[in-house]
């Protein structure tokens, strides 16, 4: 029997304009993640895909099609992905997969959920994929998943580092002088990426001049932060991350949940606050001093957040778990 698993990730800086060129700031959250275990199964009985969390499982008929539905895209099309690519037949095996990240949530469910599946199915089978070989193999599964990904998702939660990105040309890892404290508050309300995203491309399509110039706006709030960040300083990076969430009010894809828990976030003393992810649901991210960082929650709680994650954003070699805001 053998393990896997992958984190979730939040957006910090660029969602949306990181589709259209511009850069995006992102890091993986690891207080929740996605965990697939897999296990020989009797000869001649093939491969199934087990999801206790739903009381669902799935058989892999073949190496190529299937419904283009939900379910089957998450469990299914990875191990397709996987197998094509390494030129297995399918194996018998038993895989279960668990995840305590929120579905449609801009938390990265469905790349870290492919991304656990293919490390435990390359793990049984003996085979070893480096991150660099793993990371277009999960982009194939979000294009499955949203159509016209940015990549981000899967970079983040494959390589697991905080990451600098611009489509196009690779991750870029960067240099974070000190650790910052994030709240990442759920609205309880799921959005689908895909939707949002074809909303924006639509929008660009019948302002093409306006909306360029909203994201060239989130591109040069990225590449302020970066400088910040680097530079560890971490009170001005809360103005920028209003600015960031106005410029996605712009583009239609923040709500009235989104708007009310970044209001929340501000008057409990928050440095900035913004959506994190695809908007319309989903999350938001509060920068906050740790000292502020339970007022805050309490507040966004208050204020009609589900839940609220406290997590820490460090350098791959000062990462440590988080864990849930108390």
């Amino acid at each position: 029997m053998v393990r896997a698993d992958a984190p979730g990730k939040i957006i910090l800086f660029g969602e949306h304009a990181v589709v259209y060129g511009q850069p995006a700031i992102a890091a993986p959250l690891h207080a929740v993640r996605a965990t697939a275990v897999a296990e020989p199964a009797l000869p001649v009985s093939g491969l199934t895909v087990h999801a206790p969390d739903i009381d669902r499982t799935l058989r892999l008929e073949a190496l190529d099609g299937g419904p283009d539905e939900p379910l089957h895209n998450a469990l299914v099309f990875p191990i397709q992905v996987a197998l094509r690519y390494l030129g297995l037949p399918i194996p018998d095996l038993r895989m279960t997969v668990r995840s305590t990240i929120p579905i449609a949530s801009g938390l990265g469910s469905g790349a870290a959920l492919a991304t656990a599946l293919v490390r435990a199915l390359c793990a049984a089978l003996g085979h070893s994929l480096t991150n660099d070989e793993l990371n277009p193999l999960i982009f194939r599964v979000e294009q499955r998943h949203h159509g016209t990904p940015s990549g981000i998702d899967n970079t983040v939660i494959v390589y697991e580092q905080p990451v600098y990105f611009v489509s196009g040309t690779g991750p870029q890892p960067f240099t974070i002088a000190r650790p910052f404290t994030l709240l990442v508050a759920d609205t309880g309300h799921g959005s689908f990426t895909h939707e949002t995203v074809g909303d924006v491309r639509r929008l660009h399509e019948a302002a093409p001049a306006q909306v360029a110039a909203i994201f060239a706006e989130i591109g040069g709030i990225a590449r302020q932060a970066r400088a910040l960040i680097e530079a560890g300083e971490f009170t001005p990076l809360g103005p920028l991350m209003d600015s960031n969430h106005d410029l996605l009010r712009q583009l239609t894809v923040s709500s009235d949940t989104l708007d009310r828990l970044c209001a929340a976030a501000r008057a409990a003393g928050a440095w900035g606050a913004k959506l994190s992810g695809g908007g319309r649901g989903g999350n938001i991210i509060a920068l906050v001093d740790d000292e502020r960082a339970g007022p805050v929650a309490e507040a966004l709680r208050a204020a009609g957040a589900v839940n609220v994650i406290q997590t820490v954003v460090r350098a791959p070699e000062q990462a440590l778990p988080c864990s849930p805001s108390r």
